[in-house]
């Protein structure tokens, strides 16, 4: 019982670092920007469906909102970034469908 409850400890104990780690890597990167990145990095797992990557995502949000009171956080640029993370990944949806339409209309003309 003790075992499982200590692999249980390290599990978290390296999601928290795994989520300091990439906060403060975004703070060097994007500096002011970090927030929206994290929140933009979050919106995408969201949309591609991976809760995972998801919750990831935004604990480093909230991870660089606690350490940099110089990140940068309007509510409504991170509606903005939501909004413009959606829209991409409908436009890549729409292009893929149009390729794949494409291509099976090349492949019907090819085998006649």
């Amino acid at each position: 019982m003790f075992e499982v409850i200590r692999r249980w400890l390290a599990y978290r104990k390296n999601l928290r670092r795994r989520w300091q780690d990439d906060a403060r890597w975004l703070l060097v990167a994007e500096e002011k920007n970090a927030y929206y990145e994290a929140r933009r990095r979050a919106t995408r797992a969201r949309l591609h469906g991976n809760r995972r990557e998801f919750y990831h995502w935004a604990k480093v949000a909230a991870k660089v909102a606690r350490l940099s009171p110089a990140a940068a956080m309007d509510l409504d640029e991170v509606k903005r970034v939501v909004v413009d993370e959606e829209r991409r990944q409908r436009l890549s949806w729409i292009n893929c469908q149009l390729r794949a339409k494409a291509e099976f209309a090349g492949a019907e003309k090819t085998s006649r």
